[in-house]
């Protein structure tokens, strides 16, 4: 629902005052705040409008209003003014960088940036790592138990063992090999798996169960070694009286970082939207309480999306400030792993 002008301008002065101060707001004082000449009844009347239609809401302690999910959700996507990094608030976009490093260190680096910057916690979503395999070898260390080594395009090599219920013989076993290399090399796993899928009428029975083990295996043992993500601050959101005011809170501030299965989800969601995503508590399911929004943004690596980045922090946070911090950071972190 489309709201009028003077209800849209209280409800910015209401999530405003309310982010700055975390105290419920009166009619009074948004009559000093919003800079409209309206009395107040006036005020009562849009403010009373607006609870009915779920964007603010009264706590029973208070006669005044704080926003809901629905509310913040409106500000932030219709309402809220992004500032300009100048270092009027702390931050001066100039100032910020990121030193070409490897690219460990570079996502340490700006997971550590976004929480020093915000005083919230930084989280980076480490680059997803395509199974690409150049080169495949089967190397039989006994009956029944083959060492597959792949090497990807840039050289590294990884191992994994594989126990089958079949004794190959080294010829199957480099037959096996030369048929993957030859066929498939440069792609990835998954690639190889819908390709093989409609080979293996044309194969050994024997040695096609060998390459689908194979392909299930080397996909596995390319997604291991990297971490997932890199979390930096989050004792930083203990001092966050809205997110560490009673157990039930911290308990599930806690689980979902040790998990971390949500927050990945989420930043695979962000990443696939494109540009600074808010996802705000309440609202969300991918956001385990209603006390907490992530701001997100993607990053490239010459030009391709190849993860996601953000801030965890209270619903109630300065957006305006945050969401340049975000963009800011995923462009420094995109161009320094294009050139690192």
């Amino acid at each position: 629902m489309q709201l009028e002008t003077r209800a849209q301008t209280l409800l910015k002065a209401l999530v405003e005052r309310y982010i700055a101060d975390g105290q419920p707001v009166g009619s009074r004082a948004l009559s000093k705040i919003s800079g409209l000449d309206l009395s107040p009844a006036t005020i009562r009347n849009i403010m009373a409008d607006l609870e009915e239609m779920g964007y603010v809401a009264s706590p029973h302690t208070s006669a005044g209003r704080v926003p809901t999910p629905r509310g913040y959700r409106l500000f932030v996507d219709t309402l809220l003014t992004v500032q300009h990094l100048d270092g009027q608030h702390g931050v001066d976009a100039g100032r910020m960088h990121l030193p070409a490093q490897q690219p460990q260190k570079l996502i340490a680096n700006a997971a550590q940036m976004l929480s020093s910057l915000t005083q919230f916690a930084g989280v980076v979503q480490s680059p997803r790592r395509e199974s690409v395999f150049q080169q495949i070898e089967f190397l039989r260390l006994s009956e029944k138990r083959i060492l597959l080594v792949i090497v990807d395009p840039r050289g590294d090599v990884q191992n994994r063992l594989l126990l089958t219920e079949v004794d190959y013989t080294p010829s199957q076993l480099v037959h096996s090999a030369n048929y993957l290399n030859q066929n498939f090399a440069g792609l990835t796993f998954d690639e190889v798996r819908r390709r093989l899928t409609g080979e293996l009428r044309q194969l050994q029975e024997d040695i096609g169960g060998l390459m689908q083990t194979a392909v299930q295996a080397g996909s596995e043992a390319m997604a291991e070694g990297s971490e997932e993500m890199v979390i930096s601050g989050e004792r930083n959101l203990l001092s966050v009286s809205d997110l560490s005011s009673n157990m039930s809170s911290l308990r599930q501030m806690f689980e979902m970082f040790e998990q971390k299965t949500g927050l990945m989800q989420l930043l695979d969601m962000s990443s696939k939207a494109g540009g600074v995503q808010i996802f705000i508590g309440g609202e969300s399911k991918l956001v385990p309480m209603d006390e907490m929004s992530v701001v997100t943004a993607p990053y490239e690596v010459n030009g391709k999306i190849v993860g996601t980045l953000g801030v965890i922090g209270p619903t109630r946070m300065a957006y305006e400030r945050v969401i340049p911090i975000v963009d800011i950071t995923a462009k420094l972190l995109s161009n320094a792993l294009s050139h690192s």
